[in-house]
């Protein structure tokens, strides 16, 4: 069941990835592109969690593709609000 769980959780980042790509590329709006990138970051994240067989998030590649992850947005949306 975890690993089901965790399937999902993948599947709806990589969705969320592809979501925020077809916004990036209608209207070229960096804010997008870096949101579609932390999406995938987390997605393949959560794929080679499971692939490893780590299913715990005690590990330190867990807490750094989400550190990165998160990083971007942030990084993206200070970048958004300064263009401004």
């Amino acid at each position: 069941m975890i690993t089901f769980i965790g399937g999902m959780i993948a599947m709806a980042y990589f969705v969320a990835c592809l979501f925020f790509l077809k916004f990036w590329k209608r209207t070229q709006d960096s804010l997008f592109m870096w949101f579609a990138l932390s999406f995938g970051i987390l997605a393949l994240q959560r794929v080679a969690m499971f692939e490893w067989g780590d299913t715990s998030d005690r590990s330190i590649g867990v807490y750094s593709a989400r550190l990165l992850a998160f990083v971007i947005i942030l990084v993206a949306v200070i970048q958004k609000n300064r263009e401004k």
